[in-house]
């Protein structure tokens, strides 16, 4: 029986596979998850309807089951209207998770377009979608090593 909070069979399949430098792209419900990944990366969809599952929720069960050494958002470019606005609202709710997880780890924005050449990466070994509604909530992580 697994202790931690992720149960999903797929996802532990996959992080089971995986080790230190792979990288797991948590998308929005905005992401265009079949055509920007990886070419050993496999898709989860966990959009079930709008806002169902969200991206804080998977991060929250995902910082349960493994170590991360880099956690990046899309950054948003100059030139997009939303810039305008600041950061993102959901970011805040990720430095809340990150906290509670009892990580240390900064947000590292990567500007979109070379966020999409970052989950293009062979290094990426899972997407998974979300139905998350909020505008710029995509996040990769990179999986870092045990050390218990």
């Amino acid at each position: 029986m697994l202790k931690h909070q992720l149960i999903h069979p797929k996802i532990n399949e996959v992080l089971g596979r995986s080790g230190h430098h792979s990288v797991v792209l948590i998308a929005d419900g905005n992401y265009p998850a079949w055509n920007k990944r990886g070419p050993n990366a496999e898709l989860v969809s966990l959009n079930l309807s709008p806002g169902v599952v969200n991206c804080t929720q998977v991060l929250r069960a995902l910082l349960s089951a493994i170590p991360v050494d880099h956690i990046h958002t899309m950054g948003i470019p100059a030139d997009d209207p939303y810039a305008q606005n600041g950061e993102p609202p959901v970011w805040n709710e990720y430095r809340t998770v990150l906290r509670e997880s009892g990580l240390s780890l900064s947000l590292e924005p990567i500007l979109k377009w070379d966020f999409y050449k970052a989950v293009e990466s062979p290094d990426h070994v899972l997407t998974i979608q979300t139905a998350d509604q909020s505008l710029w909530a995509n996040i990769l992580l990179t999986i870092g090593c045990r050390k218990d």
